[in-house]
């Protein structure tokens, strides 16, 4: 090819048109996996409407199937959350990067603007039909057939109907092919089994392809606490972040307002130690034409100074009580122990959370599970890509033999992890897997072993009354014999010896169990480090 020819191929493309030709990296890989992810981001996106518009959520899913042959299937999830308004009906629908999270610094399930309109799409390329969108918003009912064009990230929207109402809600309608329903660990049902595990507080209906009815209602009649949509920390942020805030700035007429304004933690005495740390810039100016050398400096200058975590009212965790009233109501397990670490930070400004539930026997035992991981992310399960998820690799790693459990694997053991950030470092935009976050993989383990350790103390204890009780068995055999000797030597009642030896043995081994000495304890605190780095610093 000749050079002046190289560049007549030159194209530019969309994102939507890029995730349809990788729509594998958005969770599209497999039939039943493909199924699952498409439910997967409506409820969650239900979820979240619902709860953020203060509703205590109520999700209906049906999957329907058309043609066994052609694997042909249509699904439907309605809500009771607040609707869409008619001006972001398409964009909420039919364009990847648009919607109300990716720019927030907010707990949600949700946190990038791709996931419903990537339905849209697989629906639109698998069928060639539009998705049908009816949106109840402010007694408004508008129902919309609604596709995306890909070649230019744009919804295509066909308005069918627009009537008044009293209801409220979203449901949805689509047709797709290339998909499968199985009740299996990677299905519709496992999926939603697990979401109603770690939100109680929503009443789930599935409507199988079978027509069989099954509802997860809820425990508790009210949505937990709301989080707080936080500023982003000075540690948290690059250059071009800084850069970026500064450009769209549209307030602040100096750099130091600007400063205290955009991020969280910065004072006015912070501004003046950064003036002292970068005298080269004038904190005076407009924030909207520094320099990249300027910004550079003043991202260094940030990490020279000692700053408060960020706050923490930020992350709401599923709480402990409602972690073990889930777990005993899904396996009554023969000992459950739930543990919550504090609030932590990871890349410097982003604040996190762990929690941990782990479940033992019982139950467990008699559902037939062994070594069973419960992956979530604020919330939502993680059902695939186990195996490049921080949650499995710390969990592989474990020594288990400390805790009592001999082999994982083949125990009856359920663990429940998860990780409660504004920000969730996800490893793809499949968002099945959390990636390998020194600091967050870190907490994990921590609380891991802090809920083991309960797990050990029964298991230890369990084990050891065991022992005790099988040696009291064994004297037992001898205190006839021994009696009838020491009455023949001692011209003493067998009886009266026979009932002294039996007082002996109960109080040498028919008493409490003697505490064992937590040796794994101590190995542990020297791996958990004294400081925690959510901790508040000084001002």
């Amino acid at each position: 090819m000749a050079e002046e020819d190289l560049f007549k191929q030159f194209k530019e493309h969309s994102v939507a048109e890029f995730f349809k030709k990788n729509r594998q990296m958005l969770g599209f890989s497999g039939k039943v996996r493909s199924m699952t992810m498409i439910v997967h981001e409506f409820v969650t996106n239900s979820l979240d409407a619902c709860e953020e518009a203060g509703i205590v959520p109520e999700i209906f899913v049906q999957v329907e199937e058309l043609d066994k042959e052609k694997e042909h299937y249509r699904l439907t999830i309605k809500d009771n959350g607040p609707g869409i308004p008619k001006s972001h009906l398409g964009k909420a629908l039919g364009q990847m990067l648009a919607g109300t999270k990716f720019h927030r610094y907010l707990q949600q399930r949700g946190q990038q603007g791709i996931g419903a309109a990537a339905c849209t799409m697989f629906s639109y390329i698998t069928t060639g039909q539009p998705t049908k969108a009816i949106s109840c918003h402010k007694k408004v009912k508008l129902t919309a057939n609604i596709s995306i064009d890909y070649k230019k990230n744009k919804p295509e929207v066909e308005e069918i109907d627009e009537v008044p109402t009293e209801e409220s809600g979203l449901q949805v309608i689509s047709e797709f092919k290339d998909v499968k329903y199985e009740k299996s660990n990677y299905g519709v049902y496992e999926y939603l089994r697990r979401t109603a595990l770690a939100n109680p507080h929503c009443s789930i209906t599935l409507i199988e392809p079978t027509n069989e009815k099954i509802v997860f209602p809820r425990s508790i009649l009210e949505n937990p606490a709301r989080p707080f949509e936080i500023k982003p920390h000075p540690l948290g942020i690059g250059t071009h972040d800084l850069l970026e805030f500064a450009k769209h700035n549209k307030e602040s007429r100096r750099l130091s307002s600007f400063l205290q304004e955009t991020f969280t933690r910065v004072s006015a005495g912070k501004v003046d130690e950064l003036r002292t740390l970068v005298p080269t810039v004038d904190f005076n100016r407009t924030p909207d034409n520094i320099t990249w050398e300027e910004a550079e400096a003043i991202v260094k200058a940030f990490k020279q100074v000692k700053w408060i975590a960020p706050t923490m009212d930020s992350l709401v965790p599923i709480g402990k009580g409602q972690v073990e009233a889930s777990f005993r109501n899904i396996f009554n397990p023969e000992v459950l122990v739930v543990t919550e670490r504090s609030p932590k930070v990871y890349r410097g400004g982003i604040p996190f959370m762990v929690e941990v539930g782990i479940a033992y026997g019982g139950g467990v035992a008699a559902a037939g599970k062994r070594g069973e991981v419960m992956r979530f992310a604020n919330r939502v399960p993680l059902l695939f890509d186990s195996s490049g998820c921080a949650i499995s690799e710390t969990i592989k790693t474990m020594d288990w033999k400390r805790y009592d459990i001999r082999e994982f694997e083949e125990e009856p053991i359920a663990v429940l992890v998860n990780l409660v950030s504004v920000h969730v470092p996800y490893t793809s935009a499949g968002k099945q897997a959390i990636a390998n976050e020194e600091d967050v993989m870190d907490e994990i383990k921590f609380a891991i072993m802090e809920a083991s350790r309960g797990v050990q103390k029964y298991l230890s204890g369990k084990r050891r009354a065991h022992e005790i009780e099988n040696k009291k068995k064994i004297v037992n055999r001898y205190v006839q014999q021994l009696s009838s000797d020491l009455a023949g030597l001692s011209g003493e009642k067998k009886d009266g010896i026979e009932k002294k030896l039996a007082q002996i043995i109960e109080e040498k081994y028919g008493g409490d169990v003697p505490p064992e000495d937590d040796e794994s304890r101590e190995s542990e605190a020297k791996e958990e480090p004294n400081g925690e780095n959510g901790g508040d610093g000084d001002e």
